[in-house]
């Protein structure tokens, strides 16, 4: 299933929501850092400050304190209650180490998770003995936790090594972890914030920067051909938009005028092709009229006995040929007079019934589901749309038919009136059906094709329509509806 593309104010929408997002996600990435750089910093200088000062504690010691000779060996002796001072007042734990690395004396801090080892590695030593700092840190993890043990030469008063201190440091985020969690939740809320306004203003800004847009794009969907089309008139418009709209408006100019010219071609072309038409319909009955004339004259002799039989015939040949010229001028002359928006309330129960009456074919019947029905239509234009109509269904009913039927009928449905005109004829081919109501069309072998053409014509003039069921060999059903006219 494919996603439907958003729209421009949703994607504005959604990339200013997104922007705030990942930008609070941004400023909480870079305070978590800072924190936990701020934090390893901290350890690293609160190590350092605790050295520093157990440092000048065993320096007093050895320099002032002590009575016992400054050896490596007296060691133990030296520190032997002075350690656990200095490990009570500075509360971290103590170890001295002799210069091959073997454990000389500890204040073994039961509490203190790190365990005391009995000798130092000989990476320690080497690391201690060749840097200029003669000072070495390791870091470890444990059990979740995160140890520092330093590492450094003693001396005494000439600064001749007497041994290596070891200081195991416990690195204890816990006041850091809660002051970054106040601060984190502090800036959710904050965020929080910014983000319900960051989502109210992104709807207001885009609803704002795509009003425009939106107005340009009603418009384009309301361009129509066959209509007239109203400019853009948008004040305060971005350049891109003003440029837009003039585009738009230009367009619109240039499809009335070739509108206009389009309208013009096809009338133009329509009345040639309907001349065309009327001329050759017309030329039809002149060729038999020609042909009896000259016949005629040829023929003509006044002590002939049977004179006045060939007059007689002569003049009916004329006669019947006029006729269908006159029905051909009569056909042409009602299409391209337009119904007149004439409308008059009337029955048009009654006026269908009125219509059939100049019918003489007994199979033709009439039925109505009420006794009457009020609309607003033409009277003329009624009977012209019913008399057309079952012409047409008398027209397709074939002579050697032994059961001819054409059934009219009246009925309301909702607030239509519908008048249905059905016929058991020849019925209508798939490949004619869409050009039923096409002027000059006809299966006919005379007449011109106006006739559905008319009616249609007439009928949409009252805001009606005409469809049609056709089921070849079996018959059609014409259904004409238009409004009924409302009670009050």
């Amino acid at each position: 299933m494919k996603i439907k593309r958003l729209s421009l104010r949703a994607r504005i929408f959604v990339a200013m929501i997104l922007l705030v997002l990942l930008a609070s996600i941004l400023i909480a990435a870079v305070t978590i850092y800072q924190y936990n750089e701020e934090a390893r910093d901290y350890h690293r200088q609160r190590l350092e400050r605790k050295e520093k000062a157990i440092r000048k504690s065993i320096n007093l010691v050895i320099r002032e304190k002590t009575t016992y000779p400054v050896t490596t060996e007296n060691i133990p002796l030296i520190f032997k209650e002075e350690i656990f001072d200095i490990d009570a007042v500075h509360n971290l734990q103590v170890n001295l180490y002799d210069l091959e690395g073997q454990l000389l004396i500890s204040s073994k801090r039961t509490i203190q998770r790190d365990t005391t080892e009995s000798c130092l590695e000989a990476e320690v030593l080497n690391q201690l003995s060749n840097t200029a700092e003669h000072r070495y840190v390791i870091k470890k993890e444990e059990n979740g936790q995160t140890f520092q043990s330093s590492y450094s030469y003693i001396t005494d008063k000439k600064f001749k090594n007497l041994a290596i201190l070891n200081l195991p440091y416990l690195e204890n985020d816990d006041f850091l972890n809660k002051e970054l969690n106040e601060f984190l939740l502090r800036l959710g809320y904050a965020y929080l914030a910014m983000i319900l306004a960051a989502i109210v203003f992104a709807y207001f800004i885009s609803k704002f920067i795509t009003k425009s847009l939106k107005t340009i794009s009603d418009k384009m969907n309301e361009t129509r051909l066959e209509k007239r089309n109203k400019k853009i008139q948008i004040e305060s418009s971005s350049e891109e938009i003003e440029t837009l709209v003039n585009s738009y408006n230009s367009m619109i100019d240039e499809l009335e005028a070739s509108a206009v010219k389009l309208a013009t071609s096809e009338r133009e072309q329509a009345w040639r092709e309907m001349a065309k038409q009327v001329a050759h319909e017309i030329k039809n009955p002149l060729t038999p009229m020609r042909l009896s004339v000259q016949s005629f004259q040829r023929k003509f002799n006044p002590e002939d006995e049977n004179i006045h039989q060939k007059v007689d015939e002569y003049s009916n040949t004329l006669i019947q040929q006029i006729d269908t010229m006159s029905s051909i001028a009569s056909a042409f002359s009602n299409f391209a007079k337009m119904p007149a928006q004439k409308s008059e309330v009337l029955d048009v129960v009654h006026i269908v019934k009125l219509a059939l009456d100049i019918f003489n074919e007994h199979y033709i019947t009439f039925e109505a589901e009420e006794e009457e029905i009020i609309a607003k239509f033409d009277r003329t234009q009624l009977i012209r749309v019913v008399t057309n109509l079952v012409k047409n269904g008398i027209q397709a009913i074939s002579e050697n038919s032994k059961n001819p039927r054409i059934n009219v009928k009246v009925f309301s449905e909702d607030r239509n009136v519908k008048v249905t005109i059905e016929d058991n004829g020849s019925g209508i081919s798939e490949e004619n059906s869409a050009k039923v109501f096409e002027p000059k069309f006809t299966t006919k072998t005379s007449g011109m094709g106006l006739g559905l053409a008319m009616v249609k014509n007439i009928v949409e003039t009252y805001n009606g329509s005409i469809t049609f069921v056709s089921q070849q060999g079996k018959g059609t059903i014409f259904t004409v509806t238009f409004p009924k006219e409302q009670k009050r």
